[in-house]
């Protein structure tokens, strides 16, 4: 089978463009094959059984990502599975922006206490993976409200050799014990924040495979879970603490308006690369 074949058997599907993209991803993450080598003839090797079942699931809507059981985030390979959302490019944006904001901070602090840094809702943990091997000397902690997320995350963070201390956490519950006296520098979030009346506009297969995305936030408080991080965050940063969030652009004024109710201040909004108004940084005052 040629590459041609195989992006018109996904055509329907996905339209023209991104059957080509999914295709290419196939033949590169789960065969190892450049466009170049499957162009000059480089597809003799495959194991022709495989592919096909690749295909019939990518055909029947399954994100290749899944069919896969890994996605490439910020250069790196993460296995993911349904349950725990796929890493998309604006994610790693927003890592970027605090890597970049935290190193221009060290550089003007003196002294070597480490970073403590957070992450609320880690799924595959491609936030806290990505931190703790890119920001030097970070002691990093990530929670998440489901165990089979955290196993997976767990196993992300083994495999890529990051330090990543993750607890069971539910964020919409009472605090209990932890995380007892540690407090934290940095808190980035990526929580859920489609609402109900937008899944109607999602893809197909995104609402179907991914299970976590069924946990819409109600249309009448779709700052549900920004809310509940803000304030909890206020007794786990450090005074000037800084809280990251991605955020669904709609309601960034409303989420301005919340973080400063909530006791942060000097909140900055940033567009993602599509022009999208994605990210917020707020300090506790």
């Amino acid at each position: 089978m040629r590459y041609g074949d195989l992006w018109r058997k996904l055509e329907p599907v996905y339209g023209e463009r991104e059957a080509q993209a999914v295709v290419r991803t196939v033949l590169d993450d789960g065969f190892g094959l450049s466009l170049a080598e499957v162009l000059s003839g480089g597809m003799d090797g495959v194991d022709g059984d495989r592919l096909r079942s690749v295909m019939q699931r990518l055909m029947a809507g399954e994100p290749v990502q899944y069919v896969l059981g890994r996605a490439r985030f910020r250069d790196r390979m993460f296995g993911v599975k349904p349950g725990v959302l796929i890493p998309r490019p604006e994610t790693g944006e927003l890592c970027q922006w605090v890597i970049d904001e935290e190193t221009k901070k060290k550089n003007k602090k003196s002294g070597n206490e480490p970073l403590e840094l957070l992450d609320v809702g880690t799924g595959s943990g491609c936030i806290a993976v990505s931190l703790a091997l890119e920001m030097d000397g970070a002691q990093v902690a990530a929670i998440d409200v489901s165990p089979d997320a955290l196993a997976i995350a767990r196993d992300n963070a083994q495999q890529l050799g990051a330090q990543v201390d993750f607890r069971l956490a539910d964020i919409l519950a009472d605090d209990g014990e932890w995380p007892g006296e540690r407090r934290f520098d940095i808190i980035v979030s990526n929580p859920p924040y489609i609402c109900l009346k937008e899944q109607k506009a999602m893809a197909r297969n995104v609402v179907a495979y991914e299970p976590h995305l069924a946990l819409f936030v109600p249309d009448d408080n779709p700052l549900l879970f920004y809310r509940a991080i803000a304030r909890k965050t206020r007794r786990w940063l450090k005074p000037g603490g800084r809280l990251y969030f991605e955020i669904n652009p709609p309601y960034a004024r409303r989420l301005r308006a919340m973080l400063k109710e909530e006791g942060f201040d000097n909140c900055r909004m940033r567009r993602d690369s599509f022009g999208k108004m994605r990210m917020a940084r707020a300090i506790l005052q």
